[in-house]
């Protein structure tokens, strides 16, 4: 049957279903009108769609809204908050705090309703992970949430293929994500689709909100593509549901996804945002603004609700929607509870990484193989290094999955032992995910994998982290503990010229708050980066590494690179007395640092020289341990770093030297590109020398010719 707002209301008007769902929008609609401010329309076109799925289809127990199990719903179109907000008061959603503790308050309250977008309130303006509990992943950039929702859908795949054994099906869940047309116009969106229907997820839903309205106006302004066409093409099943407020329509149309065994699923739901009433009545202000006093009362007199009242939920409906979720999906999470115990009795070592996975903590020995490099003076690449470390670290722990962007055979970045397989349509348990051409996607795939609790890596090249930017900064926002692997980190990459080489993208990174930089110096700096990524909860690393080989340093001359862990350390001192000059560089460029650190010694100047990895930790040290690394008084410092300048003069001082980069690359080979750019073991000596007064600096680089003879 068709259930909305009747013509004639008094005869259906209070079924329960309408009674429910007339009460999430009017929840909605009150709470963008006490916060002035937010977007109703969406919510009230779309209250019958989450409706049907949460009432009658969605596995998820309010009780534990953290059970592994559970469906996932995502609300791709995050400025439609109020509708999520909405289900999870009256789903009585339990608040889950971050040791996975059940703490028994309401994830969202109806104060938190009455304080929708404002302070501290379990409703913000766009849902946020980790912030509201039952709340997925961040939701709001366009496109993101549903690019996310493939990496869910993987994830539960690969633990399911991994995990599940005869008789014990402990992975089979869902992930549903309701879209609309900015997600499907933003390119992020057809490289997760597309990649999708590649790998033939059949535990992904996208429901898409067919309005034909944007913020500008109707989509006839900018998109008129056949959207069910497109996603046919994909490899997509699509299902088609004519009225939003058609909840038996909605009902086959969710019941052909969940007999669906070979391809995602798209179901495009005709709707018109606003009113949601059959005779298309709506308004353009309910899409970005409130409705206004006049509008809310006409609203609620359209659905028979009382005009004069605020935030009103009937009993019947709380007792309804809590009650029936309570029912069936307590149910089935107690009944998988049960199903879990039996399989740790019969299966203990794979119940414990279960344990270990879910609460993100490694197993026992996780870094019994890191490798030790000794020196050599011609070194190994950190992006060969970083093959072994990474090899060594997923034979130790079997939840380490991931990919490259089409790179890995230059990045270094596949997993080589026998066991570990590819991830495909065919084999859901390999280790080895191959993202394609497709970083931006790649990135929030990533996401969504970790959000499942899976500890996953991406890879590619660090100027293409550009592309990842959205992607990169929610990972940091929901403080997921990402790992992406960045290689060809400077203009090191010589020939290939500026639009390969990063310049500015280093500081980019440092600039993202709650992301680690990390960009080690040599093989055995590279180990080190991995003992302290890996045991990380609630923080994303960007490891930058080189495509050249870095000579790794002899450790009995040099300090160790345990220093790592504390984001920059002494790494040479003056054989006597306390240091005059300091120069600190990351990466690549500290192993010419070391030599003009050595010259300098020679001529009897007191150098220091400081491994800096990583800004962000080095900050998070007291400051005891950063003015004992760069003592206050010694104001005669120079850095050196292969990228932008910015941020450096925090370290050198306002009177220190730093030599980076103002201008983009250039294509020649690296020796050249060095000289031109002032990267020489010369220029940091004659650089020094000039901080302590002793002489003049010489120019930061030579000509092209010049360098070349």
């Amino acid at each position: 049957m068709t259930v909305d707002t009747p013509t004639d209301r008094a005869a259906t008007g209070r079924s329960i279903d309408q009674l429910a769902i007339n009460t999430i929008r009017t929840l909605s609609i009150d709470a963008v009108q006490a916060a002035n401010s937010g977007h109703p329309g969406t919510p009230m076109a779309l209250a019958p769609v989450a409706y049907r799925l949460w009432q009658h289809h969605l596995r998820f127990d309010p009780d534990l809204p953290v059970w592994a199990n559970r469906d996932r719903f995502v609300l791709s179109v995050g400025h439609a908050s109020a509708l999520l907000y909405s289900l999870l008061h009256l789903s009585e959603v339990t608040s889950v705090n971050p040791d996975y503790e059940t703490v028994g308050t309401p994830a969202v309250s109806l104060d938190d309703l009455r304080r929708f977008r404002q302070l501290d309130s379990k409703c913000p303006g766009h849902p946020e992970y980790r912030w509201t509990s039952g709340v997925e992943c961040t939701t709001g950039p366009l496109g993101t949430g549903i690019a996310t929702s493939v990496g869910m859908a993987m994830a539960g795949l690969w633990q399911a293929a991994t995990y599940n054994r005869p008789g014990f099906d402990l992975f089979d869940y869902d992930v549903y994500a309701l879209c609309g047309d900015g997600d499907l116009m933003e390119g992020i969106g057809a490289e997760a689709a597309s990649l999708a229907g590649h790998l033939r997820l059949s535990n992904l839903c996208w429901v898409y909100d067919n309005n034909e309205i944007t913020i500008e106006g109707g989509t006839g302004l900018a998109f008129s593509e056949d959207v069910a066409v497109r996603f046919a093409g994909y490899g997509w099943a699509v299902q088609h549901v004519a009225d939003a407020n058609d909840l038996d329509a909605l009902g086959v149309a969710f019941d052909a996804f969940r007999a669906e065994t070979a391809r995602p699923t798209l179901i495009v739901v005709d709707s018109v945002i606003g009113y949601g009433a059959p005779n298309k009545q709506g308004t353009h202000a309910a899409h970005g603004e409130p409705l206004g006093e006049e509008e809310v009362r006409a609203a609620k007199r359209f659905y028979g609700w009382p005009e004069d009242e605020t935030f009103h939920v009937p009993d019947e409906v709380r007792a309804h929607i809590a009650g029936g979720m309570r029912a069936r999906g307590g149910g089935l999470r107690r009944a998988w509870e049960e199903l879990l115990g039996r399989y740790a009795a019969q299966y203990p070592d794979l119940a414990d990484q279960l344990n270990r996975m879910q609460r993100r903590v490694l197993p026992d020995g996780w870094d019994a193989d890191l490798p030790t490099f000794p020196a050599d003076a011609k070194g190994v690449a950190g992006r060969d290094a970083n093959g072994k470390v990474l090899n060594a670290v997923a034979q130790r722990v079997p939840w380490l999955i991931g990919g490259s962007s089409d790179l890995a055979p230059s990045n270094k970045s596949r997993l080589t032992f026998e066991e570990a397989g590819d991830f495909s349509a065919e084999d859901r348990a390999g280790r080895n995910l191959h993202f394609g051409v497709r970083e931006h996607a790649a990135a929030a795939v990533a996401n969504g994998l970790a959000l499942s609790k899976l500890r996953a890596f991406q890879a590619g090249f660090l100027i293409f982290s550009d592309f990842q930017r959205g992607a990169v900064r929610l990972s940091a926002l929901m403080e997921l503990p990402l790992i992406h692997l960045y290689t060809h980190d400077s203009i090191g990459v010589g020939e290939d010229g500026p639009t390969h080489q990063p310049v500015e993208h280093l500081a980019a990174i440092r600039a993202m708050p709650g992301l680690i930089d990390l960009r080690p110096a040599d093989a055995n700096e590279v180990v080190e980066a991995w003992r302290v990524l890996m045991p990380l909860r609630h923080e994303p690393v960007a490891l930058a590494l080189s495509r050249q080989p870095l000579p790794t340093l002899d450790r009995s001359r040099y300090a160790p690179a345990s220093g790592v862990a504390r984001g920059a350390y002494v790494l040479a001192d003056p054989p006597d007395g306390e240091p005059e000059v300091i120069l600190i560089a990351t990466g690549s460029e500290i192993a010419m640092t070391v030599e003009a650190y050595e010259r300098l010694t020679a001529d009897g100047i007191r150098a220091r020289v400081v491994s800096m990895p990583s800004m962000q930790l080095f900050d998070q040290q007291p400051q005891s341990y950063r003015d004992e690394v760069l003592p206050p008084a010694v104001t005669a410092r120079v850095s050196v770093e292969k990228g932008s300048t910015f941020g450096w003069d925090r370290w050198v001082g306002s009177t220190g030297a730093i030599i980076g980069m103002s201008t983009f690359g250039a294509s020649a080979p690296m020796k050249v590109l060095q000289a031109k750019f002032g990267f020489t073991t010369e220029n940091i000596v004659s650089t020094a020398r000039a901080q302590l007064g002793l002489v003049h600096a010489e120019p930061s680089g030579i000509s092209l010719d010049e360098a070349k003879r």
